[in-house]
């Protein structure tokens, strides 16, 4: 361990522009990086701790699919490639030119799929308990720096980059029924078909006193196209 952390420490990156999201085949575990402009969404249910500590682990299990299945096939749907899970949440990095809208349009389909599909479910299923699922969508938009980490047959990506950061940590918002969290730099930029409905604007504007900056949030739902 003490050679290969001097090696890591002492040896040049190596990087290069990307124009898709790499698998980790893609990269050297030395220090090889793929540089990246993209958008990273992260969403999250809420209080999962309490869910396995109150239902069956058939249900929690049940929950987690059902919510991961529903995520994944609508990021996916809007052009979104899944990079990791993590015991109840999802982290896809979205590309390309209209990167940021797919991510919006992801995050309030998400919304949908928990209000007017996995909630009916359990209630139509389950007509006697009255739990429902709660969660929250973090998206934000930055330059990401991508590098291969771990040892072999035992590594996996490691994303580097404010938008890594701060989705993460926006998905862990429990504000109200407020389930769609994005920051201004992906909010000025996104298409009005995800900013506006009916005329309205679907965003409250707030300031996040924790990274001291403005972020705006939604509780509107919106199907998959």
């Amino acid at each position: 361990m003490k050679a290969e952390v001097a090696k890591i420490f002492g040896d040049r990156w190596t990087s290069r522009d990307g124009t898709t999201v790499p698998d980790p085949e893609d990269l050297k575990l030395s220090n090889d990086a793929v540089k990246l402009d993209g958008v990273v969404l992260y969403a999250d249910l809420a209080e999962s701790t309490s869910l396995v500590e109150t239902e069956t682990d058939e249900f929690a299990a049940e929950i987690y699919k059902t919510y991961l299945h529903c995520a994944t096939k609508i990021i996916s749907r809007y052009e979104g490639e899944i990079t990791s899970f993590d015991g109840d949440r999802v982290m896809a990095v979205f590309i390309g030119g209209s990167k940021n809208t797919n991510a919006v349009r992801s995050a309030l389909a998400i919304n949908h799929a928990v209000t007017q599909i996995i909630n009916p479910a359990i209630g139509k299923q389950y007509p006697s308990k009255s739990y429902r699922v709660k969660h929250a969508v973090g998206i934000d938009s930055s330059p990401l720096f991508v590098a291969r980490t771990g040892i072999r047959n035992n590594n996996d990506l490691v994303w580097v980059g404010r938008s890594a950061n701060i989705a993460a940590k926006l998905c862990s918002q429990r504000e109200g029924s407020y389930a769609s969290w994005i920051t201004k730099s992906v909010y000025d930029v996104m298409g009005k078909n995800v900013k506006f409905h009916d005329q309205t604007d679907m965003w409250e504007q707030v300031w996040w006193s924790e990274k001291s900056m403005y972020v705006y949030r939604s509780s509107y739902y919106w199907s998959v196209d």
